[in-house]
């Protein structure tokens, strides 16, 4: 869909923020939000999973910050089969039942108990800064990982529109002819930057991106500096610290706050809050900037939505020894649901968005807004939808309209 650029909000919009976090699914941390919230497609409370003995077992609101999901969720390709189709080894023509998680957490512990927490989900009560935005701005009901694999190749597309033939967390480099969005940003005099935490906790491709280019990379604190100064680049995209470590300023420690099992989920509160709240509390960047939150994907954690089919991203195909499984994949499957919101001004409160949408829209949308020059895209950023008519408000909304956080910053 073409971009309107009659809606006052795309008017007055000059910068694109992108916040990726980590291996969660929509589920589990929004959606308890059915409730109170009917037009988001979350829980009813009688989703479930057979486990190992047979027993089927229900989904239930018992969700924990931390020490809850260890060991580590497997969320490579084949794990992703069997909790999708409830088969290792294929994938389509199966059908897409979503039953296969308990039994694909099992297969790392051997605990039928254990297993079961897989189902578990959070109460908005929980998940205060999450909800909130949630409810207050723009609700994705289908946003997708952009495949059913980890994180490197999901966060590829978010970059480059494409993961370049890749299933798995082997690194890789950038390929021809499509290169990221910042190259091409820069290359019409667009200004970007990727924000990642800081040296100790550096962005997961810094191989693949931009190797020449590090004026193109900065800190958490960068970002922070820029936003008190008014000085956000064009676009941005911000990395949170995946790991606990001494604190750069030396004030302590600085904790993990992707949300990445088996990390708390109450740093990565605190992170998204910090990240919202450097522009909401900006009135030079507040009217002007439309971020997006969003997770890389599911983490192996249940989501209850099937992943469609999706156009493939052609010529890239995975052979059977990439994928772990029986099957090729020519990437025209999604990956499980996400998490994903967004936040303006010019976005009415409560808005449910039903469209689909992968990691593929974050370039295709950044592209569009942007007006980029024609340049070899792959057919999946061709074929994404784009999220920013979905500022459709003709007024902004007042100041006392938009929710505000009071948290601690991420590494105290």
């Amino acid at each position: 869909m073409a971009l309107d650029r009659t809606l006052p909000g795309i008017q007055t919009l000059k910068h694109v923020v992108v916040l990726m976090m980590e291996n969660r699914s929509f589920d589990h941390m929004l959606g308890a939000l059915k409730a109170t919230h009917p037009n988001i497609d979350g829980l009813t409370g009688n989703e479930s999973n057979p486990d190992t003995t047979g027993a089927q077992v229900k989904v239930q609101p018992l969700a924990e910050y931390q020490s809850q999901l260890d060991p580590d969720p497997n969320h490579h390709f084949a794990a992703v089969n069997l909790q999708i189709f409830n088969n290792t080894q294929h994938g389509p023509p199966l059908p897409p039942t979503m039953q296969g998680f308990i039994a694909s957490y099992f297969n790392q512990q051997q605990n039928t108990a254990h297993s079961h927490d897989i189902l578990y989900y959070f109460t908005p009560d929980k998940l205060p800064v999450l909800t909130t935005l949630a409810t207050q701005y723009a609700t994705f009901n289908r946003w997708f990982a952009s495949i059913p694999g980890p994180t490197i190749c999901n966060r590829a597309f978010a970059h480059y529109g494409t993961s370049f033939g890749q299933v798995s967390m082997d690194v890789f480099y950038e390929g021809k002819p499509f290169q990221a969005i910042y190259n091409r940003l820069l290359a019409a005099n667009h200004t970007c930057k990727l924000f990642y935490y800081d040296e100790a906790s550096s962005t997961m491709e810094v191989v693949n991106l931009l190797q020449n280019q590090p004026s193109l990379f900065g800190t958490f604190q960068d970002f922070l500096n820029a936003c008190k100064q008014s000085a956000l680049p064009d676009y941005c995209f911000i990395e949170p610290n995946y790991t606990d470590h001494p604190a750069p300023d030396g004030s302590g420690e600085a904790i993990a706050c992707d949300q990445h099992p088996d990390h708390d989920v109450r740093a990565g509160e605190q992170f998204i809050a910090q990240v919202y709240n450097a522009i909401r509390t900006n009135p030079n960047l507040w009217p002007n900037t439309a971020i997006l939150l969003v997770y890389d994907e599911h983490g192996g954690i249940y989501d209850h939505v099937p992943p469609p089919a999706c156009p493939p991203d052609t010529p890239f195909i995975a052979q059977p020894a990439d994928t772990g499984t029986l099957d090729s994949f020519a990437f025209d499957r999604l990956g499980v649901r996400v998490p994903a919101i967004l936040i303006s001004p010019w976005v009415a409160a409560g808005t449910v968005i039903n469209d689909v949408f992968d990691h593929a829209s974050i370039p295709a949308t950044v592209s569009d807004f942007f007006q980029l020059p024609n340049a070899p895209r792959s057919q999946r950023e061709t074929n994404a939808n784009t999220f920013l008519n979905n500022l459709t408000l003709t007024t902004m909304r007042a100041d006392n309209e938009c929710p505000s956080f009071v948290v601690q910053p991420a590494n105290s």
